[in-house]
């Protein structure tokens, strides 16, 4: 199942399997169908209280496949803190193999749900924006939205 819906960040791609959202992604155009579903209208609403600031973390079900490593990154990635950011090298150091930047930033690549698990909050070691399935634009607006909301963090970029 799939649907969409218009966000501040343009179009979010919902996909759904077997009871769990597998994909949301950024997206300049809508999609031709949609569907609804009860755990869809969940991801929505949350999605939708993100974007006025007032959740900063998701329960709706949802799952991703991957490697035990991509796996590891991405619950790394889960513990960013909202309104904060962490380079490529820190992650790769929190995963314990400060050699493991490229392959923290494939897997972080790799990341098929946008927003939820915060792969936006990774960023250069130079405090650059790298690389941004949804696009960079996108990327400085998630960052920028959550350190408005965030507590004592200012503008980031």
């Amino acid at each position: 199942m799939k649907c969409c819906f218009h966000s501040p960040v343009g179009y979010v791609h919902l996909h759904e399997e077997e009871g769990h959202i597998v994909t949301i992604h950024l997206d300049d155009a809508p999609l031709d169908d949609s569907d609804d579903s009860v755990v869809m209208r969940s991801c929505r609403l949350q999605l939708g209280e993100y974007f006025a600031g007032t959740r900063r973390h998701f329960d709706f079900p949802m799952r991703q496949d991957g490697t035990g490593f991509q796996q590891r990154v991405w619950e790394a990635l889960c513990t960013i803190p909202f309104g904060k950011t962490t380079s490529y090298r820190d992650l790769s150091k929190q995963l314990g193999d400060v050699k493991a930047i490229r392959a923290v930033g494939t897997a972080n690549g790799r990341n098929r749900l946008a927003i939820v698990v915060p792969c936006h909050r990774v960023i250069g070691s130079d405090q650059s924006l790298t690389g941004y399935a949804g696009g960079l634009h996108r990327k400085r607006w998630l960052l920028e939205h959550e350190a408005r909301f965030a507590t004592g963090v200012q503008t980031l970029f």
